[in-house]
């Protein structure tokens, strides 16, 4: 176990720089009653694979990683690989046992991760000192780079604009997942340019990215992807007008989807189009009967990119 004294740690050996800029897509993992449902799954990530996307991040937040057992995650992992034929998967990572959380990267060292999105040990509130602990001790047993993700509602510890520049200065320590909430913090890792900053909140996404920022993690992604690509594109390119007309289209869905915890929204919104069925694992609930009907106004109000799929595989 690492010291909380905090000594130099062992310089791993070199990774690679990733480039994680795009839209990655946290999926959805749908449940058949309490069991994981593979072929929707697999279904989803084959229509998702090719929209444009940068790639996918199994079990995190959106996946409802924290209601798997380990032995699903890793069969969920799997099946994620599989079905995404070579684009590339970043694995959710989350806890606050540091043990444990080095075993997991140990265990999955053999996957071909593109990369762990790592959170901040959730309840136990380290100092900042211990945060820096937790990200480089997983970073130092990693062969893959880590996306710190910096979401403080969900762990309640607070990663201040010192310690990610500190953790910055780690070779496999790449990129941030930003639901900081602090939109200096966000301006101020983008003008550093050491980090490569994803929007993690979805209404934030035309914002980072016209500041600077690579991408974004989104879960609203599922949800018309090609547009959402192109909007992400145009701003990029500079065309503002385009992507604000983009995006206006967007963000009623994108605002609903939010408006109840993630990820229930999201799978009425996909059993309606025939992906999954709406189950969640508890304590998570389905949506509201009202939020479900808006959700159906919404999709009627658009040509949904996301066709029915009743005869999936």
């Amino acid at each position: 176990m690492p010291s909380l004294s905090h000594p130099a740690h062992v310089t791993p050996a070199p990774t690679p720089r990733r480039d994680f800029a795009g839209l990655w897509v946290p999926i959805a993992t749908p449940f058949t009653g309490d069991v994981v449902d593979h072929a929707a799954l697999r279904a989803l990530v084959q229509r998702l694979r090719g929209t444009g996307i940068a790639g996918f991040v199994a079990c995190g937040s959106t996946g409802e990683a924290a209601a798997l057992d380990l032995h699903e995650q890793d069969a969920v992992l799997d099946t994620v690989m599989e079905a995404a034929a070579g684009l590339p998967v970043v694995m959710g990572l989350s806890g606050h046992h540091l043990g444990h959380a080095l075993e997991r990267v140990r265990h999955l060292a053999s996957r071909p991760l593109a990369g762990w999105l790592v959170s901040a040990p959730h309840y136990i509130r380290p100092s900042q000192a211990g945060l820096r602990l937790w990200f480089e001790a997983i970073a130092d047993a990693s062969a893959c780079p880590v996306i710190v993700y910096d979401i403080p509602y969900r762990t309640g510890a607070t990663l201040e604009l010192a310690t990610l520049r500190a953790l910055a200065a780690h070779q496999r320590i790449q990129a941030v997942k930003d639901c900081g909430g602090d939109a200096a913090k966000t301006q101020a890792l983008i003008a550093d340019g050491t980090l490569q900053v994803l929007a993690g909140e979805d209404g934030n996404i035309f914002s980072t990215l016209a500041l600077g920022g690579v991408g974004a993690i989104a879960a609203s992604a599922h949800w018309q992807p090609e547009r959402l690509v192109e909007c992400m594109l145009a701003i990029g390119q500079g065309d503002l007008m385009r992507a604000q007309r983009l995006w206006q289209a967007l963000a009623p869905m994108m605002a609903a989807l939010f408006a109840e915890p993630n990820p229930a929204p999201l799978k009425a919104l996909l059993a309606q189009q025939g992906w999954m069925e709406a189950t969640l694992r508890a304590p998570m609930t389905q949506a509201s009967p009202a939020l479900a009907q808006r959700l159906r106004e919404l999709t009627s109000s658009h040509k949904s990119e996301l066709a029915p799929a009743l005869n999936r595989p």
